[in-house]
């Protein structure tokens, strides 16, 4: 069994998604959280200066949602056949669109112009990605997004929603809201989201 270790920042941020791949497979590893100062420190002897980085065997690799593609495959959480495997994907490009505009609203300087971008993220962009989370769920009809069992699309999305659902209303979307309290619930996630470090983001 290959040794892992996953180097990130203080937060949950974009490393989250790996951590619960970590949490659901109960697969063992280090997690090392670096603040702003070991990481301005580290950057030069990072892959391409930037975390996430996860370590295989002391072997260091980047890009936080090819990390857990990776892991996804590895503890067989990326579907069962190729169609799955595409299913699965497409929920992943629709998790790194709301990220895009998360990021966007997270790094804006202008006070004025963020709390123009939050009104547009929570009013019409998110709503508008958390509707095809909800076609996809509906389609599906497992309760899952893809097969009929846990795995990367329901983490991912479960991760994601959680970062923004504060200014949205799930309740809008009860198919997407009953996947995510379903991943909230399942032993291994619920004990990892118990005992996480407490962060702001």
């Amino acid at each position: 069994m290959p040794s892992y270790k996953l180097i990130s920042t203080d937060n949950k941020g974009r490393a989250e998604v790996c951590r619960l791949l970590f949490a659901l497979a109960g697969q063992e590893y280090e997690d090392v959280r670096w603040t702003r100062e070991t990481f301005q420190t580290e950057k030069q002897n990072l892959l391409f200066g930037q975390i996430p980085v996860l370590e295989v065997d002391g072997k260091q690799y980047a890009q936080s949602m090819a990390i857990a593609g990776f892991l996804a495959r590895e503890f067989g959480f990326h579907g069962k056949t190729s169609v799955e495997q595409m299913e699965v994907d497409q929920v992943i490009g629709i998790i790194n669109d709301i990220f895009s505009a998360l990021i966007k609203q997270f790094h804006e300087q202008d006070e004025e112009k963020k709390a123009d971008i939050i009104k547009q993220n929570n009013e019409t962009t998110f709503p508008k990605f958390v509707s095809f989370f909800e076609k996809i769920l509906k389609n599906n009809n497992t309760g899952f997004y893809v097969g009929d069992k846990l795995g990367f699309a329901d983490v991912a999305a479960f991760d994601i929603l959680s970062k923004i659902e504060a200014g949205i209303n799930m309740d809008d979307f009860p198919l997407a809201k009953a996947n995510k309290e379903k991943v909230a619930s399942n032993e291994r996630v619920a004990k990892w989201l118990q005992d996480r470090p407490v962060t702001q983001f």
